[in-house]
Parts: C-alpha cells; sequence; structure tokens
C-alpha cells in the first residue's frame, strides 16, 4: 500500500502540471450535490481559454487520469462533462491512506522553510478588565489564536506585554488565553539614556506635566526608514512618557533576550531581519495611531530594533449596548447557564460538576463570535441569546455540543464492549473502507479530515511580504471550518445509526464508519486546541 501524507494542495499543483503551462484551473469541490459525481473540477470557461475551442487533447486527459505523485491522491477517473473536465477520486483508496494515518492529518503539514521568530504585541493587555473595550477584547483572541497557530506551524512566538494585573490575569484564565504573566516593569535605563540626547525642549520653557519626560520628533524617522506608507500622516511628535519608556524597555528586552522555546535544531529563515525577529502588533482599530508613533520612537532609540514591524489592525465592534469585557463576558456566561437550564429542566450553575462546562461554553461561545469574523474587518454582535442554543448552527456552543456528542458515541461503544455486545475494535489495516457508500462519509473525509493539514497552515499564514505597515491574517478560517465540520457531523449523526445492532455482519461497517469518526474527533480536537479550548464531555 502507497505510504505518505495525502494533500489536497499536492493534487491540485499535479492536476494543474498535467494541463500544461498556464494559470491554475482546478479546484476542488466542497458541495454536496457536486460531489455526488466529481471531486475536482476544470471549468469548460476556463478550458476554452487553454485550449482555444475547449476540447482538451486526449493525451492530456490520459494523464490527468494517471496522475500519480508524492501526495497525489488517487485518480478513478477523468472525463469531460457540461460543467468541464471532472475528476473522481479512488475514494476507498483515499479513506484507507487517510483512515490509516489519523494523526497525520490532524497536524499541521511541515513548512517548507523554518518559521521565523514572531514578536507579538497585544497593547490591550497592558491594563485592567474593566477598561477592556470590545475592540480591545478582539485584538486580545486574535493575538493568542495566531500565536498558537504560528506555535503549531513552527515559528517561535514571545508575547509581549507580560500581564501585571491580577485581575486581568484572571480574566484571561477565565478565556482560555494563555498569556504570560510579570510582577515587575523591565529596566528602563539604557533607553533614558538615548532619550534624552533626543528630546525636544519644552514649548516656551515651561514645565512638563507629571510623568512626561519631553517630546521627540518621528517625521524624521519616517524619512530616514522610507515606510510612509500606511502610517497617519498626522504622525510627528510623540510626548514621552514613563508609562511610553516601560513599553519600549519590555519590547526591547523580549527582541534581544529572546528564549529558546521554538522547536530543537529551528534555525531563523533566511530572509528574516538580520536579528531574525518580525514584531506583530495587534491592536484595535482605535490604538493604532498610537501604537505607529510607538513603532517609530522604538526605531529611533533602537539600532537593534526588528526591522520589520506589521500592525494587524482588528476592526471595530457593533453591539446594541455599550458593554466592556467583563460585562459582555457575563452577560455570555448567564446565557449560557440558562440555556443549559432549559435543556435540562433544572437549574444548574450552582451544580460544581456543571462549572467548568460552563466556562468553556461561555469561553468558546465568546471566542467564537469573535474569530468568526475576518479581524480587520467590522464585527456586529447580536447580543440577544438566541445564539447560544446548541441548535443555532453556528455558534461554538453548537462545535462544543458535537464535540461532546462524540465523546457520547465512543463512550457508548466502549461500554457495549465492556458488555460483551460487541468485540474490541480490529486493526485499521483489516478494515474495509469500501462499506463506506454514505455521502455524509465522503463529505467528513474530504473536507474535514484531508483538508485540514493545509488550513493549519492557512490559519499561521501572515501577509507581511508587502511593502507597508499592515499585515493581514486568517484567524477566522478555523472557527468557519469547525462550525463547518461540526454542521456535516451533526446531519450524518442523525441521520446514520453507528452502533448498530451487535450482528457479526454488520461489525464490519460500523468499525469502518467509527474509524473515519475517530479521525473527525482527531480533527476537531485539534482545531479546538488553535483556539484554546478544551473538548467537552457532557452538556
Amino acid at each position: 500500500m502507497a505510504t505518505g501524507r495525502l494533500g489536497v494542495g499536492e493534487t491540485l499543483g499535479a492536476l494543474n502540471t498535467a494541463l500544461g503551462p498556464g494559470e491554475p484551473v482546478w479546484f476542488k469541490e466542497t458541495r454536496a450535490r457536486h460531489l455526488r459525481a466529481r471531486d475536482f473540477l476544470a471549468p469548460r470557461p476556463a478550458l476554452q481559454a487553454r485550449f482555444g475551442d475547449g476540447q482538451v487533447p486526449e493525451h492530456v486527459v490520459h494523464a490527468v487520469a494517471g496522475l500519480q505523485g508524492p501526495g497525489v491522491a488517487p485518480v478513478l477517473r477523468c472525463e469531460l462533462t457540461p460543467a468541464g473536465l471532472a475528476l473522481q477520486l479512488q475514494r476507498p483508496a483515499v479513506f484507507e491512506r487517510v483512515l490509516g494515518a489519523v494523526t497525520a492529518y490532524a497536524a499541521p503539514a511541515a513548512p517548507a522553510a523554518p518559521g521565523p521568530r514572531v514578536l507579538l504585541h497585544c497593547p490591550a493587555l497592558r491594563g485592567a478588565p474593566g477598561a477592556l473595550r470590545l475592540s480591545q477584547l478582539r485584538a486580545v483572541l486574535v493575538a493568542d489564536h495566531l500565536a498558537r497557530a504560528l506555535r503549531a506551524h513552527g515559528a517561535s512566538v514571545r508575547l509581549v506585554p507580560a500581564v501585571r494585573d491580577p485581575h486581568m490575569r484572571t480574566f484571561l484564565q477565565q478565556l482560555r488565553v494563555d498569556w504570560p504573566a510579570a510582577s515587575e516593569n523591565a529596566a528602563t535605563g539604557a533607553l533614558r539614556n538615548l532619550l534624552l540626547a533626543e528630546l525636544s525642549p519644552a514649548p516656551d520653557g515651561g514645565a512638563l506635566p507629571p510623568g512626561v519626560l519631553g517630546t521627540v520628533c518621528l517625521k524624521e524617522v519616517m524619512r530616514e526608514r522610507g515606510c510612509t506608507a500606511g502610517y497617519d500622516p498626522n504622525v510627528d511628535k510623540c510626548l514621552v512618557t514613563e508609562d511610553l519608556l516601560c513599553v519600549l524597555a519590555e519590547l526591547q528586552a523580549a527582541v534581544r533576550h529572546w528564549p529558546g522555546d521554538g522547536p530543537p535544531g529551528l534555525a531563523t529563515a533566511p530572509d528574516a531581519d538580520a536579528d531574525g525577529c518580525m514584531a506583530l502588533h495587534v491592536v484595535s482599530c482605535e490604538e493604532e495611531f498610537q501604537q505607529q508613533k510607538l513603532d517609530l520612537l522604538w526605531w529611533k532609540l533602537d539600532e537593534q530594533a526588528p526591522r520589520t514591524q506589521k500592525h494587524l489592525v482588528c476592526g471595530p465592534v457593533k453591539a446594541a449596548s455599550a458593554l466592556m469585557a467583563p460585562e459582555y463576558y457575563e452577560l455570555r456566561q448567564a446565557q449560557v447557564c440558562k440555556a443549559a437550564a432549559l435543556k435540562r429542566g433544572r437549574e444548574l450553575s450552582q451544580d460544581p460538576t456543571w462549572t467548568e462546562v460552563f466556562s468553556v461554553l461561555s469561553a468558546a461561545t465568546i471566542k467564537f463570535e469573535m474569530l468568526s469574523t475576518a479581524p480587520q474587518s467590522q464585527l456586529l454582535l447580536a447580543l440577544a441569546d438566541g445564539s447560544i442554543s446548541t441548535k443555532g448552527t453556528k455558534s461554538g456552543t453548537f462545535v462544543m455540543y458535537n464535540c461532546a456528542r462524540l465523546a457520547t458515541l465512543f463512550e457508548g461503544y466502549k461500554h457495549s464492549r465492556e458488555q460483551g455486545l460487541y468485540p474490541t475494535f480490529p486493526p485499521v489495516s483489516s478494515l474495509d473502507f469500501s462499506l463506506l457508500q454514505d455521502e455524509g462519509e465522503w463529505l467528513l473525509l474530504f473536507n474535514g479530515v484531508l483538508p485540514f493539514p493545509e488550513l493549519l497552515s492557512q490559519t499561521a499564514a501572515l501577509a507581511c511580504a508587502a511593502p507597508g505597515l499592515h499585515a493581514t491574517a486568517h484567524t477566522e478560517m478555523m472557527c468557519k471550518f469547525l462550525v463547518q465540520l461540526s454542521m456535516d457531523f451533526s446531519s450524518y449523526y442523525n441521520r446514520v445509526h453507528i452502533l448498530g445492532e451487535p450482528r457479526p455482519h454488520l461489525f464490519g461497517q460500523m468499525f469502518a464508519r467509527l474509524q473515519l469518526l475517530r479521525a473527525v474527533r482527531e480533527v476537531l480536537h485539534a482545531g479546538l486546541a488553535t483556539l484554546g479550548l478544551p473538548p467537552l464531555n457532557h452538556i
């Protein structure tokens, strides 16, 4: 049997190569009605542009039908249809390859080059939680998810600032945000000496306000760096305070004293800065102007500041009520408890066995709300409790509910096996995956398990190569993927009885289905881990 992980990207690359020189034309199907007949399609308009009359040469069709190579899924047939050139895979063989190596598909694809060092800075974490606006909370959750995704993909990530407010630490723990803590400010002596040489005197020779050290002109830095693209034209002078100096000192110390937290043997990316570090400032739209000043001041005072500083600016969060972050959390937690009471017919909020469940559900609800929209876009929050129900298909609660359903399914099999109703799970190599004929089974594998490693890589991808100040990230992809996977699983689970009658002639199909759902569970758990959410066993 062939070995090695199959990949959607490898298959698409081989398909486009087989058509000859030109722009990529193949795409992967995702909709159930199209997957009944094909898995990949090269649309007819694209073929007409490539081959003139749209008639694909016979030798090209044969080349596509006989496609092979590392990571390339085995092809069953390729034929010209009214929609274009349609390709269907050898589905039993794909099931066998994927489900025989489940663990490999719950991890990111190996990066083509070593990951860089990323200093991930989220200035919203310098205050107390009571002052945290919803737009700042969004920036915090984006930064946390991005840090997890980058680390999973091999990057070495340093998080700044270390949280000093004890109430903020507690709040982050409630949200399942993993962020370092500290009790003291970084030393500012070296920076202070450099700053004194750059300060402009107080206007009219007057005294400076308490805590203000002076002003520094920043226009010159922009001209020297050639980095005016993306900077606000109103950035001119910066009023330097003791607090601002502490912020700079912490950033400087984080870059100069990098811990060895990267994977063993990880080298600096060859195209990274000389110091191997990129600073990524994750800010709300209200914070960006001040952060631009901080960037330029850092460059002015510190020759070893990262040459690449980028801003990931999170769009505004709009809600019917003006809530601060802790109030928003309390609202969602109360709604989660209310929904559980309605579902169970009794009050559970004081039941200690449900405390952890409600805590996870509250964090999941907030994270899926905040992260399911592209971070750069405006986010509209519906504060009513209609989205909290496990019956709604767009919420974090729905995803966690289906996670619990999977746990219940496997617990049910274990219990029945212990009672002697089912045999021990056989070796995966002995399973007959040709018994997986339901279209929902292919949907779970082809749209859920197979593309997951590449999704992890895309989640960690930062669009930083373009000149200018701003970076883009795709932190919304994981939440959307997990919601869709949960919808596909829920539809399949509601329609197909997995643990059937304990009859020997039915065991083969049951075990093939259980192995598929093992893979779904592994992928679901790995996806939730990038959000800092533990799986739930019951709701």
